[in-house]
């Protein structure tokens, strides 16, 4: 079972804009990931100007203001009820890595994906040492699912935006949590709620289908 960060877990807003809030540069990446989700930027072109505002800062600094990143309720049973039920929760979004890595030890997640920093000495240099995008978002739900065996249509999907449709695309469940009318349209469940436990009667479905 997929979870996407950004809108998703994070409501309102993502945790780029969020530490970008700390590193100065909010207004000008919050322009640029509206622009992305119009599709008027692509996924590189935000990264690179996002990446440029880390540079100096340490990797300690960041995991220290991710304690306050905003997250929605019902995180934690979401991923111990996926357990009970045989479900591997993981998280496939484009957040940077040091983002996935931090949900995934605080929640209990199998893995995560996401683009890379470059650092130096536990310094950020302000470049991007791997981009990642909706489709390698994708390609790593896939890849995920076929290291435990399982085939797309023993998968499912969380998540709100444009980031989400090539996975949501490509396996049997696909829930639009708070999402953009563009994820509405292709999800085979929509829900609105502040808390993640309201997407578990869709996920039993899943669990269902595939026993």
């Amino acid at each position: 079972m997929f979870f996407d960060v950004d809108g998703t877990l994070v409501p309102g807003t993502s945790s780029s804009v969020f530490l970008a809030g700390f590193l100065g540069h909010r207004d000008e990446l919050a322009k640029a990931e509206d622009a992305y989700a119009s599709g008027a930027l692509d996924n590189r072109q935000v990264s690179e100007l996002d990446a440029a505002g880390w540079a100096g800062m340490s990797e300690e600094q960041i995991s220290g203001w991710l304690d306050g990143l905003p997250l929605v309720s019902g995180i934690t049973e979401t991923v111990v009820w996926c357990r009970r039920n045989g479900l591997v929760p993981m998280l496939a979004t484009l957040a940077w890595s040091p983002v996935g890595s931090y949900l995934t030890d605080r929640f209990g997640f199998h893995t995560f994906s996401g683009p890379r920093l470059e650092t130096t000495d536990g310094r950020f240099t302000g470049r991007v040492a791997r981009h990642f995008d909706e489709y390698d978002k994708r390609d790593f739900a896939l890849a995920q699912a076929r290291e435990l065996g399982l085939a797309p249509h023993a998968c499912g999907a969380v998540g709100d935006s444009r980031s989400d449709l090539p996975l949501f695309a490509a396996v049997e469940l696909s829930v639009a949590f708070n999402a953009s009318a563009g994820a509405r349209a292709v999800a085979t469940a929509t829900v609105d709620d502040d808390d993640l436990r309201s997407v578990l009667p869709a996920l039993s479905c899943l669990v269902t289908a595939t026993r």
